[in-house]
């Protein structure tokens, strides 16, 4: 099986990025678990490298929250907690249905199509349980909303944000028991919005988000009683 920490060499970036790059990818997709322990030696003979290149992506990593330093233990992969998960999609609900209100307004015949074949996408991906494109076409369709609103700060704070939103995304997505659920929502989505309708695009959208709170706090209390 293929070690999806090993280390592809960039000719543009120093090994310490290319590092840091790798790991960060492999906690936001969970290839880390949260709660993982981060041992140098181990991650240094997995990824092909010294150990200080492991070394610096650990400290980058603890400054970016995605790994916490655990006492008489090290580095380990932050646990998902409630507060964080609730914290982050109440700031990315209130971004996603202003993008729909805006959207409604502003999206053009051509995006209000490529929503359309994102979701045939996305349908695919469900019947041929592809978790990883599954979660590759939800970012594209919620990208293809904010850009349709043209409105730079919108989007600059969306990017800004992307790694937090992946990986409560991610979470949701590989934790889901019915995909066809989300296929169903994005559905509504598009159609609220191809129609114009302001209002039910907006309560979709948050409805949307809703789901995955509910669906991740599920697990995470789950993981609590186990």
């Amino acid at each position: 099986m293929q070690d999806n920490l090993k280390v592809n060499l960039n000719d543009y970036l120093p090994l310490r990025d290319v590092v840091f790059n790798t790991l960060r990818q492999a906690i936001l997709k969970g290839e880390l678990a949260p709660g993982e322990r981060l041992m140098e030696k181990q991650l240094a003979d997995r990824m092909g490298v010294s150990r200080t290149p492991i070394r610096e992506a650990i400290r980058k990593l603890e400054l970016e929250g995605l790994v916490v330093m655990i006492a008489r233990k090290g580095a380990e992969v932050a646990r998902i907690t409630e507060k964080d998960l609730k914290d982050v999609l109440e700031v990315r609900c209130a971004l996603e249905e202003l993008a729909v209100k805006i959207a409604c307004d502003k999206m053009s015949d051509k995006n209000v199509a490529r929503l359309r074949k994102t979701i045939e996408d996305f349908k695919e991906a469900v019947i041929k349980k592809n978790v990883g494109k599954i979660i590759d076409k939800d970012v594209e369709f919620h990208d293809i909303i904010f850009e349709s609103t043209e409105n730079d700060k919108l989007i600059q704070i969306v990017n800004n944000l992307r790694e937090q939103f992946y990986r409560y995304r991610v979470e949701h997505i590989r934790k889901s028991t019915d995909h066809s659920e989300l296929l169903a929502e994005h559905l509504e989505i598009v159609k609220a919005i191809s129609e114009k309708n302001v209002k039910v695009a907006m309560e979709a959208a948050r409805a949307h988000i809703i789901n995955q709170e509910t669906t991740v706090i599920g697990f995470i209390n789950k993981n609590k009683i186990e």
